[in-house]
């Protein structure tokens, strides 16, 4: 399966060890588009964990795997992708943060605002 959608967050990366080794894995949440937009969390494995594509505002290319399993009575669904890449060069959404913002002396007097 394949999902186009937008980086909300970035959830605190897991490691550990197991059998097999050492493992880790970055949830992330990301909101499809749309009349009703969905928020979803995705779990990114080992290798497949590519931090440069990872930025929040960003736009996805998912294509992921989803599998559910039965723990005590109760089933759980997870949501695995296996790629992770940026949606069709449509890059991040640029966002300014609050702190550099600047104006020149004098820009925003007398009546410049627009409200």
């Amino acid at each position: 399966m394949q999902l186009n959608a937008k980086l909300i967050q970035l959830l605190p990366l897991q490691t550990g060890n197991g059998k097999n080794g050492q493992w880790k894995k970055q949830d992330i949440i990301v909101e499809t588009e749309g009349q009703f937009p969905k928020k979803i969390c995705v779990s990114i494995w080992g290798d497949k964990i590519n931090e440069s594509v990872l930025r929040p505002g960003s736009l996805l290319s998912i294509s992921f795997d989803v599998e559910s399993r039965e723990y005590n009575g109760r089933w759980y669904t997870d949501v695995k992708a296996w790629k992770v890449e940026a949606a069709g060069g449509a890059g991040t959404v640029d966002r300014i943060p609050e702190d550099d913002v600047h104006f020149e002396e004098g820009q925003m007097e007398g009546g410049d605002l627009p409200f």
